[in-house]
């Protein structure tokens, strides 16, 4: 629940382009916990939070104020799922590949996204509307095979349904509808 209020959070964040640094104001996050080596997690969640995404340059600065390595932050971003050194899409679209999703169908469903918006895993569209990841469990196994929409869930997929969500969020046969 924690990490969908999270989610839900940090999707107003996303952008159609990567948000500017503003590195006054990442400063300013930074400044917040100074000294603190135990609040690394919120404040990296208040910089994805910021811009959408933590950036690379960054970590030295944050190591720096928390008297910890680069390699100590590196670690933690690269260890969480919700943590991420890349400008995401607007709309994030996480595939689950757990066994019940497996089970009925999940690994065709993954096959028909990636060709619908025409990305492999851990990929962003040019126009950074999405970016497609796979996640080992959603925690919706009675509703597999499934995905999620940056925090809205979506289950009992097939092929006419996810033709259905992805025209919702702006996608029309494997191509951007045009405003």
């Amino acid at each position: 629940l924690n990490q969908r209020l999270y989610l839900a959070k940090i999707e107003e964040s996303y952008m159609t382009k990567p948000k500017e640094i503003d590195w006054g104001q990442l400063e300013a996050i930074v400044d917040k916990n100074r000294g603190e080596a135990w609040a690394l997690i919120p404040l990296l969640q208040d910089i994805q939070e910021a811009f959408g995404y933590i950036p690379e340059e960054s970590i030295e600065p944050i190591a720096e104020a928390l008297n910890l390595f680069a390699s100590q932050v590196q670690g933690v971003i690269s260890f969480y799922a919700g943590l991420s050194l890349k400008p995401k899409g607007k709309y994030v679209i996480r595939v689950c590949r757990g066994t019940a999703c497996h089970v009925k169908g999940g690994r065709s469903i993954l096959r028909l996204m990636k060709k619908e918006v025409g990305l492999d895993e851990g990929e962003t569209s040019p126009d950074y509307q999405f970016t497609l990841e796979t996640v080992a469990c959603l925690g919706t196994c009675f509703l597999a095979p499934a995905m999620m929409v940056n925090s809205t869930y979506f289950g009992k997929l097939s092929p006419p349904k996810i033709t259905t969500i992805l025209t919702q969020y702006g996608k029309d046969r494997g191509e951007d509808k045009k405003a």
